[in-house]
């Protein structure tokens, strides 16, 4: 058993401080900038969870489908080749520090026919074991703080190369087992959400190159109410994001395939609001850059313009993922990718490295983050994640899956 009071008190503090970026008047804010990162409830939701995403720079708006298409774009879904398919992946979040955190997913797809298909996916974040204390040290027992959502897909062509797909998600947020925090009663957190998703596929055939691919992506995320965690007003935003995503894939031959792909995301929640104190008022905050939002329709709406540092710290807050994918014969993939987000808005600055094999209906895919400018909960681990694949559920279907069609390619007998 881990005692881990440190984690504890940071657990409570995200959930009950409602942090106001205090600073003096300064009128040159736009010129001169501070740290201002967005912070929202449920963070979990923005991981990557699978390891194909995860060595390629965290992207997948636009990549080509998958079985973990339901983090990325579930629009995805009616462009995969197979009938069916399910995916589960690992990652292990803090390994340097504790070895009971991960992340774990489980994701899957039906194709009903050759124009629309069904998803669903589970995704758990456990924060392992945690001793709670009183403020003086005494015992209120072990607990194991968890996060999970569950959400469904339904997809569908629009036209053969344009798909649309909705998701309505569950959230549900546990981290402090009911204990009091502040003379306040604590509960689970609990809010529904939507995806709206749209991906658009185009084939090219060139003399030079055996084939071509464009991809573009969009998807919408996490657009529900705001989480609570007492019987306060207080109410916490969710991470609502915008993801946009374009891919091209380029096949030398029948056996040699390269594909980039890039991702741009920008948060849809209010950007912090810049406070100063007035002592000298009966107001002892004072707002003096930026805007006050509440409702979540403020808050997607203001998010585009409410910095407090004007156009300049909006583009700040957008982060950007380019991925590269190589593959030989749909079975040996070779991957990289680098994220990039602003030290003004968080930092996160890594390189991913990845690989994976695919042998008939079973894929197994690898990815390894290496930090830049500071420390990552996932570096120095390996993420894992384990695909099935079915053409149908025919056993000579099955055995026959290494002769179909190339990636990206639909059969034409459903």
């Amino acid at each position: 058993m881990k005692k881990r009071s440190l984690l504890t008190l940071l657990l409570i503090s995200l959930i009950f401080n409602f942090v106001y970026a205090q600073v003096p008047h300064d009128p040159d804010y736009k010129e001169h900038p501070y740290l201002n990162t967005i912070t929202t409830a449920v963070p979990f939701l923005q991981i990557a969870p699978d390891s194909r995403s995860g060595a390629m720079g965290d992207i997948g708006v636009a990549t080509s489908a998958d079985p973990s298409a339901q983090n990325h774009n579930p629009a995805k879904y009616v462009y995969n080749k197979n009938r069916f398919g399910v995916s589960f992946s690992y990652s292990p979040w803090l390994h340097s520090l504790v070895n009971d955190v991960s992340l774990l997913s489980l994701s899957g797809y039906y194709r009903i026919t050759r124009m629309d298909a069904i998803a669903m996916s589970l995704r758990y974040f456990g924060l392992g074991e945690i001793n709670f204390t009183t403020d003086r040290g005494d015992p209120l027992g072990t607990y194991k703080p968890n996060e999970f959502s569950i959400d469904f897909t339904y997809a569908r062509k629009l036209i053969d190369e344009l798909s649309i797909a909705i998701t309505p998600r569950f959230i549900y947020s546990d981290l402090t087992a009911g204990q009091s925090v502040g003379q306040m009663e604590t509960s689970p957190g609990m809010a529904g959400a939507a995806d709206i998703s749209l991906f658009y596929q185009q084939d090219f055939e060139s003399k030079k190159l055996f084939n071509q691919t464009v991809r573009v992506g969009l998807n919408i995320q996490n657009l529900g109410n705001k989480i609570k965690y007492t019987d306060e007003h207080r109410r916490d935003f969710i991470p609502s994001n915008l993801k946009l995503g374009i891919g091209y894939t380029m096949e030398f031959d029948e056996y040699n395939a390269l594909s980039i792909a890039m991702d741009i995301n920008k948060l849809l929640v209010p950007t912090p609001a810049i406070y100063r104190m007035n002592y000298a008022t009966d107001t002892t905050r004072e707002l003096v850059y930026g805007l006050a939002s509440e409702s979540v329709g403020e808050g997607i709406f203001h998010s585009f313009y409410d910095a407090p540092g004007g156009f300049r710290e909006e583009m700040r807050e957008i982060t950007i993922g380019i991925g590269l994918e190589y593959s030989y014969r749909n079975l040996l993939f070779i991957r990289g990718g680098y994220f990039y987000e602003n030290p003004y808005k968080g930092g996160r600055n890594f390189f991913t490295v990845g690989a994976g094999i695919k042998y008939n209906i079973i894929g197994i895919d690898m990815a390894y983050l290496i930090a830049i400018n500071q420390h990552h909960p996932l570096e120095n681990s390996l993420r894992f994640s384990l695909t099935f694949d079915l053409i149908s559920f025919d056993k000579k279907d099955v055995k026959q899956q290494g002769k179909n069609p190339k990636q990206g390619e639909t059969p034409k007998k459903q």
